[in-house]
């Protein structure tokens, strides 16, 4: 079966998202061959907690990286993915990343879960309160002091760094979603972070249809739960796919109406 039948005959898709998604869009990945990590290392949680010196690293790197993220645009998959909940066949997008493009490809956030958080906003640390990034990325730019919230807690990025915990809330969303999902797709991963990675396989071991697409390897590729394993670029193979199956459904839903009788006037 092919992916277009698959998004065809399915009712409540999940769909799990990576880094090549974002880099789609200009953003660029992590764990790559020519992903972010191959230049810098990345700051733990625990030490940028604890380290001035920590907290100014992160920011550099943030700022760093920040026009990108600021200037990226949904690209096609983002699209096709918020086409497919218009069409009422989306369970849920559960995301590993944080450029915050579903939601502007046009995502409701009742169909979103942001595993790793959100670079769009700034999150105090102590007192929870969020804000515009724009503000703290200038300022951090000028003097090269870490922004610090007007209770006195550290700011980041609403983002979860390494050594942090996951939002409860959304795992227990995703958590949901995979319960009553009948496909799971998983587009542009590598599918090897947990527990995120643990989600579309979890799904899959339910015994629904699995679809991997993604270019180069993954950590899924060969289990026995992949039903569909795709291997190229995610904004040439899915957006056209999901097209020609929104565009079946159309078709079929048009020529049910039409075979059938007409309803009694009254």
């Amino acid at each position: 079966m092919d992916l277009v039948q698959l998004l065809r005959d399915a009712d409540r898709i999940l769909v799990f998202t990576g880094a090549g998604v974002s880099t789609g869009s200009g953003i660029r990945d992590f764990r790559g061959p020519t992903g972010v990590w191959t230049e810098r290392q990345p700051v733990y949680f625990q030490d940028f907690m604890s380290s001035a010196a920590a907290r100014i690293e992160y920011w550099d790197q943030k700022c760093q990286a920040w026009p990108s993220f600021r200037d990226a645009k949904p690209n096609a998959v983002h699209t096709s993915v918020a086409d497919l909940e218009r069409a009422g066949k989306l369970a849920m997008v559960v995301t590993q990343n944080i450029d915050g493009l579903h939601s502007r490809g046009g995502t409701s956030s009742g169909r979103l879960v942001a595993l790793h958080g959100t670079n769009t906003a700034i999150e105090c640390m102590s007192c929870h309160a969020r804000t515009d990034p724009d503000p703290h990325v200038k300022r951090f730019l000028e003097t090269r002091t870490p922004p610090v919230c007007g209770c006195g807690g550290y700011l980041k990025p609403a983002t979860i760094s390494f050594g942090q915990n996951l939002d409860p809330n959304e795992l227990e969303r995703a958590a949901a979603a995979v319960q009553e999902t009948d496909l799971v797709v998983a587009l542009g991963s590598t599918l090897s972070v947990y527990p995120a990675a643990g989600f579309p396989l979890a799904a899959a071991q339910r015994g629904v249809p699995y679809v991997v697409v993604n270019r180069g390897v993954t950590d899924h590729d060969g289990h026995s739960a992949v039903t569909l394993r795709l291997d190229g670029d995610v904004v040439e193979l899915f957006p056209p796919a999901v097209a020609e199956a929104l565009a079946a459904s159309s078709r079929s839903s048009c020529a049910d109406g039409a075979a059938s009788p007409p309803g009694r006037r009254v």
